[in-house]
């Protein structure tokens, strides 16, 4: 196991009172990246487990559209074209109090430049109906509501 993500746990909640004292709420966003074969694009981090969608927290200033824009273009490579489709806002409050997930569905965009290869360990396209191990909880729930039929929780 990676020392970084060996490490997350310790660490999460030092960052995430830093975090409290800058801001009463947070607020990320998620991308959904579909391609023309109707699979779906995650991404593994360094510092924390798991399959996850590609995206990242929203700072002061930036509209959650730049924020989804530029979070797409470091971790995957991925240049969205005009505004993506909003799938909805989640609550994230079991795992950080007062933070929230905006995830959006990406079905037109182009390759660029990925910036961010520090972050990123791996990327992957997948089938909705084949997974691979290690999915976390919010996008399995999102892959479900979307692409099964699944009510929609509004929990991250």
């Amino acid at each position: 196991m990676n020392f970084r993500i060996g490490a997350e746990p310790v660490i999460r909640p030092f960052i995430q009172r830093w975090w409290r004292m800058r801001r009463g709420m947070t607020l990320g966003v998620r991308g959904i990246v579909e391609n023309p074969d109707g699979n779906i694009l995650l991404v593994r981090h360094t510092y924390v487990a798991g399959w996850h969608f590609p995206g990242g927290g929203v700072e002061r200033g930036e509209t959650i559209y730049d924020a989804l824009r530029k979070e797409l273009r470091e971790e995957a490579g991925i240049d969205p074209a005009g505004h993506p489709e909003l799938v909805g806002v989640y609550s994230n409050e079991a795992k950080f109090r007062g933070d929230h997930v905006a995830v959006f569905r990406v079905r037109d965009w182009s390759h660029c430049e990925m910036t961010a290869h520090h972050e990123i360990a791996e990327t992957g396209w997948f089938h909705p109906g084949a997974l691979p191990d290690g999915i976390v909880g919010g996008a399995r729930r999102r892959i479900a509501e979307l692409y099964e039929g699944e009510t929609i929780t509004g929990v991250w």
